[in-house]
């Protein structure tokens, strides 16, 4: 759009929008942007009309540019074997970053809701943890032998070093100091055991609930329960997950049939 061609906001036309589109796509402006100045554009132009300072919108007949949908990231088991492989469980933190690690990816619950877990939380007779979920919604999550192993040890060891001489509390995850460890502290030793193991690569830690629900679907598990055990509110959150599965099946496939 040409400064000296117009004056106010009347003078924009359907062909100075189109003309403005192109200038942002030759600025190799991602489609998220773009889409973010043309909203904002076209909402400007909504409130000018409904003040009466407009004549019309003229963005309102563009669409929007269709956004990129990025699909999950996940390790795959044998990246996984070698993230529990490097674990060391000699000292108390060695234990706590063990269950850590098993207990988010065996339940793929959020970093944000495993700092919440408490002792009480934890039914080690029926293997299942009480998680308190987004919008106060809890969901019971099943773990496996790994996960409770590594539990128990750290619970009946670990933990109870970190916290002699300390002020007692519920937390099941706690700090060096023995105070509960905080969605940032989770985060933090996550990376860490991540960059001592053999991975390559940009990993972060919500890979590992990606990875347990990749898993899950590509060994045969039922969306619905999957989207349950996740704790999401709609089923096309959790569908995006198919299209990692077929990613996954199909490497699998290339990497352990003969003639592939």
């Amino acid at each position: 759009m040409s400064e000296q061609a117009i004056q106010s906001v009347n003078d924009v036309e359907y062909f100075d929008v189109r003309l403005y589109l192109t200038r942002l796509y030759e600025q190799k402006l991602s489609r998220k942007s773009a889409a973010r100045k043309i909203s904002s554009l076209r909402s400007f132009y909504k409130f000018l009309a409904r003040e009466k300072l407009a004549n019309d919108n003229p963005f309102s007949a563009v669409s929007l540019p269709k956004l990129e949908k990025r699909l999950p990231e996940f390790f795959y088991e044998e990246e996984l074997n070698c993230l529990f492989e490097s674990c060391e469980t000699d000292s108390p933190l060695g234990k706590r970053n063990k269950a850590l690690l098993e207990l988010l990816y065996a339940t793929g619950m959020r970093v944000s809701e495993c700092s919440q877990i408490s002792l009480k939380d934890i039914d080690m007779a029926l293997s299942t943890v009480l998680v308190h979920g987004k919008g106060q919604k809890d969901r019971y999550i099943p773990f496996g032998s790994f996960a409770q192993d590594a539990l128990e040890l750290y619970i009946t060891e670990g933990r109870k070093e970190l916290l002699t001489g300390r002020e007692s509390h519920d937390r099941l995850f706690v700090n060096f100091r023995g105070g509960p460890l905080t969605p940032r502290g989770i985060r933090e030793i996550l990376n860490k055991m991540i960059q001592k193991s053999s991975l390559e690569g940009t990993i972060h830690p919500h890979m590992l609930r990606h990875s347990f629900a990749t898993h899950l679907l590509s060994n045969g598990a039922d969306m619905r329960t999957v989207q349950e055990l996740l704790g999401h509110a709609f089923l096309s959150s959790t569908q995006v997950y198919t299209h990692v599965t077929n990613e996954y099946l199909r490497k699998t496939y290339l990497n352990t049939h003969p003639r592939a």
